[in-house]
């Protein structure tokens, strides 16, 4: 009974209020024990209640449906779409292959950007180096015009510097040809000569400069000292012309203050060759020189063979006859003072005979006259090139008339020679340099 009222009473209940009221329906009809058949009846015969539940399902299901579309198809709304290209195959013959211009463009592009980097960074370096290059050429020029003295030495130094490394290259391949020559030394000429005696001195000589002046820190102290002193430190490739006369007129007067000292050697040992066949000839020749003048060339020739063996043999010399022959040849004082002799006679003998296969003293620079002269023990300051040539020709007489045994002759041409010149009787008879 109290169900049918619970029903009627729900059948009251207009149709609009059923939304509001459909929990508390199926409330009651769940919580009755008996079947629901009533409940399920009643709830079909009402089709307007259901409707909204299926319309909500229905536009779940197309948005769903769209949704599920749009995934398939990979549409993107960044990207425009693309129409369909429409295909007009009329012709049977193939299509042509898609063409790469593209890309070979591309690349073209890229070989010209980097075409353009290439050529802008050498424009830069060739900028850069050639403003520093520039730089470097007029940095001479205001140093030269802020300190004129400075540069002066400067030049000097790196001229000598040029000229020095010149003739060693020089040396070292006149020595190539001397070692690989069958004929020696003998298959050099007059400069080769000259150079190839000089330049171990020289070298010996200017070493202990460079290597100082190359040192980090102590170039800067010794290079103002090095040209301080440049007699003792450099050669003449380092000298001015005017260090260069004056230096050489300083080591000629120091070699010509041995010239007596020889001489007095000379007549010391006279007695000793009295049984010699040419002691008499010799003393002739002794007592000119202490009266004035000098032996010709032919009288020499005669009296050679008094040097090969005795006193005045390079074997037989004393000590201080030794000595003085090295001081008045200006050769480096060493221990082996003979063997210094020895070799230096032989350069010159070698010298004298390239000079008669050049065509003779006649032929000779004035300045090949001078340092020829001042090679050979006569002071060249103030002599004219006839008086030099005519003393050369002398010496060349006699020194290409003795042999090897004579060696000790060739060594006294000066004294025999040039004793008594006027040149060289000014400054035996000054005041030598200490």
């Amino acid at each position: 009974m109290a169900l049918a009222l619970r029903v009627a009473r729900c059948a009251a209940i207009p149709a609009n209020c059923w939304p509001r009221d459909r929990r508390r329906l199926l409330h009651l009809c769940s919580s009755d024990k008996r079947p629901t058949a009533f409940c399920s009846r009643n709830y079909a015969t009402k089709p307007e209640a259901a409707a909204p539940p299926q319309i909500k399902r229905n536009v779940a299901a197309e948005i769903t449906s769209v949704g599920k579309v749009i995934y398939e198809t990979g549409w993107d709304a960044n990207k425009p779409i693309e129409k369909p290209k429409v295909r007009t195959s009329t012709s049977s013959s193939p299509q042509p292959a898609p063409s790469k211009k593209p890309e070979d463009e591309k690349r073209k592009e890229l070989d010209t950007l980097k075409s353009k980097r290439d050529q802008m960074r050498d424009n830069m370096q060739d900028y850069i180096f050639t403003r520093y290059f520039n730089y470097v050429k007029n940095y001479d020029k205001v140093l030269e015009k802020n300190f004129p003295k400075a540069m002066q030495l400067y030049r000097v130094f790196f001229d000598g510097v040029k000229d020095f490394f010149g003739d060693m290259k020089r040396f070292l391949k006149i020595a190539r040809i001397a070692n690989d020559s069958p004929q020696g030394i003998r298959a050099l000429n007059r400069q080769e000569l000259e150079l190839y005696m000089q330049m171990p001195r020289d070298m010996m000589k200017v070493a202990p400069a460079l290597i100082g002046c190359s040192l980090p820190m102590v170039g800067y102290a010794f290079f103002p000292l090095v040209f301080y002193y440049p007699r003792s430190f450099l050669t003449a490739h380092f000298w001015t012309p005017q260090q260069r006369s004056e230096f050489q007129s300083y080591y000629m007067k120091r070699r010509l203050c041995n010239n007596k000292d020889v001489f007095r050697c000379l007549q010391a040992k006279l007695k000793a060759t009295a049984s010699h066949p040419m002691h008499s000839a010799f003393a002739e020749i002794l007592g000119q020189l202490g009266s004035g003048t000098h032996p010709t060339p032919e009288m020499l020739i005669d009296v050679k063979d008094i040097f090969a063996d005795g006193p005045y043999s390079l074997l037989g010399m004393s000590r201080k006859h030794v000595r003085n022959l090295v001081n008045l040849h200006g050769l480096p004082s060493s221990i082996f003072k003979r063997h210094r002799l020895h070799e230096h006679a032989f350069l010159v003998h070698y010298m004298d005979q390239a000079i008669t296969r050049e065509g003779g003293v006649h032929n000779l620079t004035p300045d090949a006259l001078r340092y020829s002269c001042y090679l050979r023990g006569l002071n060249p300051d103030s002599l004219s090139s006839e008086a030099m040539i005519e003393w050369l020709r002398k010496w060349v007489k006699v020194s290409t008339s003795i042999q090897g045994e004579h060696i000790t002759l060739f060594l006294h041409l000066p004294i025999l020679l040039g004793y008594n010149h006027p040149n060289n009787w000014k400054t035996i008879y000054g005041k030598c340099p200490t």
